[in-house]
């Protein structure tokens, strides 16, 4: 069997062939029937067709093309206020000032105190140094201490104190005149039981601000512990109300200039002898690196407070060579304080010998090296130990 035949294929006609075959119009594209279908959509929705007549659906179109239009518009000139706004200048903010400080140096030691501390006024104190006074109370606390023979031999210390408020000071022994010398060029006040008759005469004259025991009893006690005249003791407490009272609130002064701490690798003097006196009352001082200070010693044992129990370590060791003498009674001590003389300054571990000046009693101290050069102490404690020539000075390194 033969198999079917395969039907011919359709043949164009004369008039099909060859003709082209018709391009899309702009109608036909997807986006225009698209938005076509959405117009008629949207006609559909407000306007029923089988209701709408042909100026409805002109007014419709009409309506939907100014819509367009006023949201072009609208949206080009918004457009155009946004992009054009004037640039505004960036101010930059100032950087924020930094915190006060708290704290500021000392105008007695240097050190760092607090800013109120450095308004308090300079009281000074007399404190005795016999040994039945031994160990004193305060000392280790005081700015500047001036060391000198009272009578007999025995020494006597003027502590000063701003910053330091301490609540056990004593023994509170009498003063003289000298001591009052050193303690006016600091403007302080004086705490002190009685004095000798010159001593008395002038802290009157002086016009000194005056804290005599003698007269302002409440602010003194006698301790149970030691014997009269080593047992009168007072504190800043009391020291400040009686203060405040008489109105001395403040102090007026010129202190010693001070430098930063620089102390020395190799250390020249590390051992310190004063003789001021005899054994029991001359000051001995072993440098200490790691604190920069001089550990004090006197009788042949370490110098100690009462309470603590520390040994008394000022930053800065001074001796002052000033002639020394009798009073007419033949007993009180007599310094010449004015004037000039030899000095001896040991901190940071080394020596500096210099020249002190002082042009009358109400004048601070100058201190200047064999240059000529200013001299400037370490903060912290000072003490100024006062010998009759330089002699009396020695140290090892």
């Amino acid at each position: 069997m033969l198999p079917p035949k395969k039907s011919a294929a359709p043949t164009k006609t004369d008039n099909q062939k060859d003709k082209p075959e018709p391009k899309p119009t702009p109608s036909d594209t997807p986006a225009v029937k698209k938005s076509i279908a959405v117009h008629k959509r949207l006609k559909w929705i407000f306007f029923k067709p089988e209701h709408v007549s042909r100026k409805k659906w002109l007014l419709l179109d009409g309506i939907i093309v100014l819509l367009i239009g006023l949201g072009t518009v609208g949206s080009y000139y918004i457009f155009r206020h946004f992009t054009n706004l004037p640039k505004q200048a960036v101010t930059a903010r100032p950087a924020p000032k930094p915190p006060k400080p708290t704290t500021e140096p000392s105008r007695l030691t240097g050190v760092q105190v607090a800013t109120e501390l450095n308004q308090r006024p300079v009281t000074g104190i007399i404190i005795e140094n016999s040994p039945d006074a031994r160990p004193q109370s305060g000392l280790k606390d005081a700015g500047v201490i001036f060391e000198a023979i009272a009578e007999g031999g025995i020494t006597r210390f003027l502590a000063l104190y701003q910053e330091a408020q301490p609540d056990y000071i004593g023994p509170i022994r009498s003063a003289r005149p000298y001591y009052l010398d050193w303690l006016l060029p600091f403007d302080a006040a004086l705490a002190h039981v009685g004095g000798s008759p010159d001593a008395l005469q002038q802290i009157r004259a002086l016009g000194i601000k005056d804290l005599d025991q003698f007269a302002n009893s409440g602010a003194y006690s006698r301790v149970n512990s030691r014997y009269a005249p080593h047992n009168v003791y007072s504190d800043f407490g009391r020291i400040d109300e009686l203060e405040k009272k008489k109105g001395f609130t403040s102090s007026t002064f010129t202190a010693f200039a001070r430098k930063t701490e620089q102390p020395n690798a190799q250390p020249t003097a590390r051992s310190l002898d004063f003789n001021v006196s005899a054994f029991l009352y001359n000051p001995h001082y072993d440098y200490d690196a790691p604190s920069n200070t001089y550990k004090r010693s006197q009788a042949g044992r370490p110098h100690v407070d009462e309470r603590s129990g520390s040994q008394l370590s000022p930053k800065v060791v001074v001796a002052l060579v000033m002639s020394y003498g009798y009073a007419s009674d033949g007993r009180h001590s007599v310094y010449t304080t004015t004037g000039s003389g030899a000095m001896y300054v040991f901190q940071d571990g080394t020596v500096t010998q210099g020249t002190w000046q002082k042009a009358d009693r109400k004048a601070q101290f100058t201190f200047s090296d064999t240059n000529g050069a200013p001299l400037k102490f370490n903060p912290g404690q000072t003490w100024v130990s006062v010998l009759s020539n330089s002699a009396s000075v020695s140290y090892k390194p």
